[in-house]
């Protein structure tokens, strides 16, 4: 299948004033549509920067973004984002949170009627038509992140980028949104990118998890298949044993296998740091 996204070989190096660090390191992923995909992996891996970097945030310092056949350079309504901050402006009910971004994608091509029940309908798929008319204040937080979830969807994009779009809310809510994104996923075949430090929430929602290599010089250290059948019931997965398997790959990557990858790049580190001091030593 040809992928819809092709991230390919991807440094990224930030200038410091103590001279460049580089952020990551040879990234390379191809994703197809209709695929979940979980980036995962301990703070500072470079998952939010490979993020930004696919929503063109970022310009990658040595390869690129390709989506459907087109170079990635800048930010574009085809690639929403959906940050962990709900980020809607709190003088706006949520339906003109939603009209905003549906206006700048679809101004030209939707008449009113059409902006309307497209509106309507993007705060229906994420259960928020009943609120449609209160401000953020009025809201709670599980349903201001519905409504970020409504703008981003309502954009159409080819992907949904979602940065720990959860993590700031309570287990319960947390549940009850992942259910409500399995749903939607379901129903639109979106594609999504979503980074998470939560190992169930990957599990749960992915169709490969992709776990990242402490920085710097982060990179994909394994790529895990999710191969449980959808729709998938939280419940009942509880008891599945691959579902069990699963996590305990992921949990054995980030505890155990992190520290041999990060004990092997030591020991290339001083062996070249050797070979560097013996060949200075003999020009000498």
């Amino acid at each position: 299948m040809t992928p819809i996204l092709d991230i390919s070989h991807i440094d990224m190096v930030f200038p410091t004033p103590k001279g460049p660090f580089t952020a990551l390191k040879n990234v390379d992923l191809k994703i197809s549509k209709g695929e979940f995909v979980s980036l995962i992996g301990h703070s500072g891996c470079g998952k939010s920067t490979v993020l930004n970097i696919v929503a063109g945030l970022y310009q990658a310092t040595t390869g690129g973004v390709v989506l459907r056949g087109k170079e990635v350079t800048e930010p574009g309504p085809e690639r929403a984002v959906v940050f962990q901050n709900h980020s809607l402006l709190p003088w706006l009910t949520a339906y003109q949170n939603v009209e905003l971004a549906v206006k700048q994608v679809f101004g030209k091509t939707k008449t009113k009627t059409e902006t309307k029940e497209w509106i309507e309908h993007n705060l229906k798929l994420v259960h928020m038509d009943h609120a449609m008319h209160k401000r953020p204040d009025e809201i709670s937080g599980g349903m201001k992140q519905r409504v970020g979830i409504a703008r981003a969807l309502a954009m159409q994009p080819d992907i949904l980028l979602m940065d720990e779009p959860f993590g700031a809310l309570d287990a319960l809510t947390r549940a009850h949104m992942q259910d409500s994104l399995m749903e939607i996923q379901n129903e639109l075949n979106n594609t999504v990118i979503m980074i998470t430090h939560d190992v169930d929430e990957a599990v749960l929602l992915s169709d490969r998890i992709v776990m990242m290599t402490n920085g710097p010089a982060a990179t994909i250290g394994e790529i895990l298949e999710v191969n449980l059948e959808r729709p998938r019931e939280r419940l009942a997965l509880a008891e599945d044993t691959d579902y069990t398997h699963l996590r305990s790959e992921v949990l054995r990557f980030l505890y155990e296998k992190q520290r041999k990858v990060e004990d092997i790049s030591s020991v290339k580190k001083s062996k070249a740091k050797k070979r560097n001091d013996k060949n200075q030593h003999h020009a000498a």
